[in-house]
């Protein structure tokens, strides 16, 4: 058995590969758009671990989804936590849970897919301002 990908429906196909591909830094691993279901998938993957992968289904006719809580996250290992949400936050994404301890945080796509950010390794030193930052909202 092998894992191959996590599937989030999306609402807005720009918006989401804003958050995941500009912001979060997955990038694009190959894109199948279907003609005769009215749907597209996109496939992305993190530089260097194109074995895991999430799928963006965008469908064609408006739906609304929920439900996205109950779907859990998706957890990402990066190299530095701090890097890694002022990039995000550059990007206009709110951190909802910040990496007070060197180690997680919490965002949440367009979509309201809860993403989780840990620290590659041992924690980094806590800094500011992420040490003063609240959570905001739930994640």
């Amino acid at each position: 058995m092998k894992y191959l990908h996590t599937m989030v429906r999306v609402t807005d196909l720009d918006a989401s590969l804003a958050f995941y591909r500009d912001a979060l830094g997955l990038h694009e691993v190959r894109r199948m758009d279907h003609q005769q279901g009215r749907f597209t998938l996109v496939y992305l993957a993190a530089p260097g671990d194109e074995d895991a992968q999430v799928e963006l289904t965008y469908n064609w006719d408006p739906e609304t989804y929920t439900g996205g809580r109950n779907f859990g996250h998706l957890a990402y290992a990066v190299d530095n936590i701090y890097e890694a949400c002022e990039r995000l936050q550059s990007h206009g994404v709110t951190i909802l849970r910040p990496p007070r301890d060197g180690r997680m945080a919490f965002v949440r796509s367009p979509d309201q897919i809860s993403i989780e950010l840990l620290q590659r390794g041992e924690a980094l030193p806590p800094a500011k301002p992420w040490t003063d930052m609240p959570n905001v909202g739930s994640w």
